[in-house]
């Protein structure tokens, strides 16, 4: 396929190769000549071989042919009656694919300036010949220029990208140093105790739950059999305030683990399950995951025979466990325990930043595939809405909304990919680009997948409306899973792409979850993977978004918005592209997994 005119610029220090029969005399143009975006497949099939004295497409261009060459043939120096003469780039020396080179055009310059009404300098640096120039905007500086209307620029600069604080979350981690199951709820010198009967009392919040067994897992003790991993949850409770403002207290060193399986023994799970070995079948660390040192608390769940591939089956079981949870809950709300940090979260406005959201897109294709949206408590059932329900529009949140437990995951998509509910309430995404005092976060977006495609298109188009109204400057946008879910998410980056907003997807790929659509704005994308395979692996919470992600797809979106250009990918998942971007970032070295030998 001969590349496009469009596309030419971007290629003309790529190999020139002939991309069909092409007879002496021809005048050598883009459309003679091969898309090099084509090239890894064809030396793949065998169908290319690149040769070290081929020339590259600029050195072509506009040259005629001496000899009647055929497809396929790279293009050397005595075909042509002619070589264009290239001068030599000045590049910025950069590992990986982040930052493109900066080249350097032979046309002549020229530089227009001029002083606009929002405390900003306008240049425009143009070219006489094929490359657009560079505009950017700059603060005004004081002393720049001696009218009044520049002063008053440089003094409303002055405010630009000021913290406003909207509202403050209080977070106070409280310390838990052992769990026991005894004859009543307490909460005393950091022990909880539950009551044994919470177990069969639960089974009321709904009848397709059939059991419920309750056991304790110390770290020490975590080599044993476990059922599927349906969730991880924290306990947490508000002692003052809604959610994503006042005080919350959060209980540290312990969390709750949800497994469950239907009357016949069949895993409740959809894509792969993590039975097996609980030392073997857990990402400790992870943000969705139990810590290296946390106490979890083992709620398994026996649901109806065959209901596990339905809503309410696998939602029986999350209810059940809630009732057991807000137990505790209760007792929290009076426990003036030890306070081992407090995390202040505040939801700020920076004024002048770039205006930037998260989406998040959640699972909401029906069975299992569900998350509850804003209950009443953080990270429980109750008071909640189930973004199915709500026909899987986007609904936006703050920041601390997120942070203070407004998504609890329902979702039971394969282990290593699933954002658990542990997840949601310190997602490394909202943490950062909150914290980020260079950027200005509107909110965090979340919206559903839905299973038939013209149901992912009506939604997606709703959240291109919500893109535009918000006026935004860059989009980050995750998916869990893989699959199904890439079609809307790649629709999601073309609602940010039509309108000329700078997007940056996260989703696992790798080689198991290559994306089965894109497009065009899809240039810019950060791999969550880090199975040695490129695997869904059966490690709940294995490749999911962490620190370190979240880190490349920050900076990856300020690339964005700054106009430098993203380097394509490799054609095949390459850990060394994502460490050569660590390795930038000042980053730890992503370590794969083998999950055959994971411990």
């Amino acid at each position: 396929m001969s590349i496009t005119v469009e596309t030419l610029e971007k290629h003309l220090k790529d190999p020139a190769i002939f991309c069909c029969r092409r007879e002496k005399g021809q005048v050598i143009g883009a459309a003679d000549l091969e898309d090099p975006g084509l090239f890894e497949d064809m030396i793949d099939a065998g169908l290319l071989t690149l040769s070290p004295d081929g020339l590259t497409i600029e050195e072509v261009l506009g040259s005629t042919l001496l000899e009647d060459v055929e497809a396929l043939t790279p293009i050397k120096k005595e075909y042509l009656d002619k070589i264009n003469e290239v001068q030599k780039d000045i590049t910025e020396e950069k590992q990986g694919n982040v930052v493109e080179e900066v080249k350097d055009a032979k046309s002549s310059v020229y530089t227009q300036t001029t002083h606009g009404g929002n405390g900003m300098i306008h240049i425009e640096i143009g070219k006489a010949e094929k490359f657009e120039g560079l505009k950017l905007d700059v603060p005004v500086v004081v002393g720049a220029g001696n009218a009044p209307e520049v002063a008053e620029a440089a003094e409303k600069e002055e405010k630009l990208g000021e913290k406003k604080v909207i509202r403050t979350l209080t977070k106070k981690h409280i310390k838990i140093t052992d769990v026991k199951l005894g004859d009543k709820t307490s909460i005393k010198d950091g022990v909880i105790t539950i009551d044994k009967k919470l177990a069969k009392a639960a089974l009321g919040e709904d009848e397709l739950c059939k059991k419920l067994e309750l056991d304790v897992i110390y770290p020490d003790k975590r080599h044993i059999y476990t059922e599927t991993i349906m969730d991880v949850c924290p306990i947490a409770t508000k002692v003052e305030g809604k959610l994503g403002e006042g005080v919350t207290k959060v209980l540290d060193g312990v969390v709750f683990m949800l497994t469950g399986v239907d009357e016949d023994g069949v895993q409740v799970h959809e894509f792969g399950s993590s039975e097996g070995f609980l030392d073997e079948k857990t990402f400790y660390g992870h943000p969705g995951c139990a810590d290296e040192n946390d106490i979890i608390i083992r709620c398994h769940a026996t649901i109806e025979r065959l209901s596990g591939m339905t809503r309410p089956g696998p939602f029986a079981a999350h209810k059940c466990q809630d009732f057991i949870v807000q137990a505790i809950r209760e007792e929290l709300k009076h426990y003036d325990g030890e306070v081992v940090r407090e995390e202040i979260c505040e939801d700020v406005r920076r004024s002048g930043n770039p205006r930037v959201v998260l989406v998040k897109e959640i699972m909401g294709q029906g069975a299992m595939h569900d998350n509850v949206i804003c209950p009443t408590e953080p990270c429980g059932i109750i008071g909640g809405q189930k973004n199915v329900d709500c026909g899987n529009v986007p609904i936006i949140l703050t920041p601390n909304q997120v942070r203070d437990g407004s998504i609890h995951a329902l979702t039971c998509i394969g282990p290593a990919t699933k954002e658990m509910t542990r997840h949601y309430i310190r997602e490394p995404l909202v943490e950062g680009l909150a914290e980020d005092a260079e950027l200005d976060l509107i909110g965090v977006i979340c919206v559903g997948s839905p299973q038939v495609n013209d149901e992912k298109l009506w939604v997606s188009e709703r959240l291109g409306s919500l893109f535009e109204s918000l006026d935004l400057d860059g989009v980050v946008i995750t998916t869990e899973g893989f699959g199904n879910n890439h079609i809307d998410f790649i629709e999601h980056i073309d609602q940010a792409g039509v309108r000329d907003i700078p997007v940056v997807g996260v989703s696992f790929c790798a080689y198991q979850g290559q994306l089965v659509v894109g497009n065009k704005y899809a240039t810019a994308m950060v791999e969550e993977n880090i199975d040695k395979g490129g695997f869904e692996n059966d490690i709940a919470g294995c490749s999911c978004v962490t620190p370190s992600v979240a880190a490349r797809a920050i900076q990856m979106l300020k690339n964005k918005m700054a106009g430098v250009e993203v380097k394509p990918a490799e054609k095949k998942w390459n850990n060394d592209v994502i460490n050569a971007n660590n390795k930038l970032l000042g980053l730890p070295e992503t370590v794969l997994v083998d999950s055959k030998t994971y411990h």
